[in-house]
């Protein structure tokens, strides 16, 4: 029967073998992922066998929400989706700072108080390609559909491109930049939801990767408090660390329209930095409406 001692011993080794494997997938990480500035809805990382950025882009192209490859962070098995959100009070304050450039498209900032934290928003995209029906979720992430609506109301979407299609790691249509650069904001920021709230700032599980499945509305960003106006949609489960705010579905119509999309494929334009490119064939809003 061990003694007390080995089984300290034994316990020991499991823990020092156990933190060289998170070191050495950090190290991984860290070696595939381009240090340079957070760039715009995508932080750029080498292409083809690191972490990806998404381009949401303000004036110097920083925003930005991190994609895995196919030999890197898309096949970690342990990913799952990230835990459910935390129940909020009925009404919550959102603060919407100035910043992100100048806007791409003259808008009001949205009022953040009083916001409410609970229900559901059903918004309809009228693409070139067939539409797109969202369910925007206020309990997840109240400020963050407070905004997308406002934005909707103030027509900012109407006629805006989708500037990056990623068929590879992560599979996303990436939007919301009626400059159709990647580059463009509504010149106001605000914090990230969730899932970045359900972790505390220094639990190391933050930065690994979760499960963002198919249907998935998320935020683009250069960092936190860096959302804006770009966004993306997944049309496909991926992997990502959870600082990219989930706030909707996508409804089974809008799904076939993203495969329809993502089948086209991209001009692989990106794939020297954030990955992917430009849809082959343009991909345009026509029309966003709430409801």
């Amino acid at each position: 029967m061990p003694s007390n001692e080995q089984r300290r011993a034994a316990a020991k080794r499991k823990l020092e073998r156990r933190l060289a494997r998170q070191a050495e997938r950090a190290r991984r990480r860290k070696q595939l992922t381009i240090a340079g500035s957070v760039l715009g809805v995508v932080v750029v990382v080498a292409a083809g066998v690191g972490i990806y950025y998404l381009t949401r882009g303000d004036e110097d192209a920083k925003n930005t929400a991190s994609q895995a490859s196919d030999s890197s962070l898309a096949s970690t098995p342990e990913a799952a989706p990230p835990p459910a959100p935390q129940p909020k009070a009925t009404t919550v304050s959102c603060t919407y700072r100035d910043g992100g450039g100048p806007a791409a498209k003259p808008v009001q900032k949205p009022n953040g108080d009083n916001i409410v934290a609970k229900g559901q928003e059903a918004v309809t995209i009228t693409t070139n390609h067939g539409p797109i029906g969202l369910t925007l979720d206020r309990a997840e992430s109240p400020c963050t559909v407070n905004s997308f609506a406002s934005l909707v109301s103030q027509h900012y979407y109407d006629g805006a491109p989708c500037h990056r299609l990623s068929t590879k790691g992560l599979k996303m249509l990436q939007c919301g930049d009626p400059t159709g650069t990647g580059k463009g904001g509504p010149g106001y920021v605000y914090d990230n939801e969730y899932p970045t709230d359900v972790y505390a700032q220094d639990d190391p599980n933050a930065q690994m990767p979760v499960l963002y499945k198919r249907g998935t509305i998320a935020m683009a960003n250069a960092g936190p408090g860096t959302n804006g106006s770009q966004f993306f949609l997944l049309y496909g489960d991926s992997q990502l660390p959870p600082q990219y705010t989930i706030f909707g579905t996508v409804d089974e119509a809008g799904l076939k329209t993203l495969d329809k999309i993502a089948e086209i494929g991209d001009d692989g334009s990106m794939d020297s930095g954030p990955g992917g490119g430009k849809p082959n064939q343009p991909v345009t809003f026509e029309s966003v409406k709430i409801g």
